[in-house]
């Protein structure tokens, strides 16, 4: 066997693997590089090689990297950028692409994700509407200058469809096993940007930093009920899950920046956060093993802080709920 069929062969069992049940491959594969079913069926068996071109296609469309395909070990890594403002992509259409790979990650058999929390994970801004609203009116304020929110004034009153697409989101990342790593600031961001937009008078209602606040609080209750039970649920709901699906740990110094480590089916995607919350991705093995192997040195110096440990656990969100407390009281002074 030739070794650019071997190669091929590889590329294509990887893609097939990861599509879901209800995808045909041979379809999918067919569109995309709009040839008939035979053709498609003759390059997936090899007796076709692919070309230059329609490997490019195929390794865009389906997110493989070519340095893993030809086991290239090479300082140069190739991202995907999910940048909100750019190409015409919207917040709804960032919650969009997220969901899809979400929906991915949940559909695969074996499945983790890690994430290194410098702020609160996104997905949690879907608990409650009022932070939700909150958030989306931030990012649009501050990402995309021609979203029209340049005058508008900030009510918690999430838009509809946004916070139902955050809604889907959170739930299947509630059901997926996770490891976070939080740190004493992890809330800092959020709290900032409060007191930043209620200082520069974009609150439509003063009343609703206060509002914020208790949200805020009730939230944290949530997560530290999470870390107790050891599993995550949907807010409201009856606590159900199963045991030691969710680890939380206590980083006191070493979490600098939102690293997520996505594992399903043995395929590691690695997602990094800049300029506020948009990501680069990349399923470069050398990279995503690097990435995995500094999370889990990161656990090694931190502290679980969910299932027994009971006394860590009250004093680490009790630090954050003063967080809180110190927001609410700068407030009401200033008011």
């Amino acid at each position: 066997m030739k070794p650019q069929t071997s190669i091929q062969e590889t590329l294509f069992q990887s893609i097939k693997s990861r599509l879901a049940p209800n995808i045909s491959f041979v379809h999918d594969l067919s569109e995309l590089l709009g040839i008939s079913y035979d053709s498609a069926y003759r390059r997936i068996r090899g007796e076709k090689e692919l070309s230059l071109d329609e490997l490019k296609t195929i390794c865009f469309h389906y997110s493989v990297s070519v340095d893993a395909l030809f086991n290239f070990k090479s300082n140069h890594v190739i991202f995907n950028a999910l940048a909100i403002g750019e190409d015409g992509l919207d917040i709804e259409k960032w919650l969009q692409s997220l969901l899809m790979a979400i929906k991915k990650i949940y559909a695969a058999k074996e499945r983790e994700i890690i994430y290194a929390a410098k702020d609160i994970p996104v997905f949690y801004y879907f608990e409650f509407p009022e932070i939700a609203a909150f958030k989306i009116y931030f990012w649009n304020k501050a990402l995309i200058p021609a979203s029209g929110y340049e005058n508008k004034m900030l009510s918690l009153d999430a838009p509809e469809s946004l916070y139902e697409t955050g809604r889907q989101l959170l739930s299947q990342y509630l059901k997926i096993p996770t490891i976070e790593i939080w740190s004493e600031e992890t809330i800092s961001s959020v709290l900032r940007q409060i007191e930043y937009c209620f200082l520069s008078g974009f609150f439509v209602r003063v009343d609703d930093v206060f509002r914020l606040c208790d949200v805020l609080d009730a939230w944290l209750n949530h997560v530290q009920s999470q870390a107790e039970y050891g599993f995550q649920y949907m807010l409201g709901n009856k606590p159900e899950g199963i045991e030691n699906n969710y680890k939380l740990f206590h980083n006191e110094v070493l979490v600098t920046d939102n690293t997520i480590l996505v594992k399903a089916d043995g395929q590691k995607t690695s997602y990094n956060t800049y300029n506020v919350i948009n990501q680069l991705i990349t399923t470069n093995p050398v990279f995503c093993n690097q990435v995995e192997n500094s999370l889990r040195n990161l656990m090694q110096k931190s502290t679980m802080i969910s299932g027994t440990s009971a006394k860590e656990r009250y004093r680490f969100f009790n630090i954050l709920h003063e967080k809180v407390k110190s927001l609410r009281y700068r407030i009401e002074r200033m008011g």
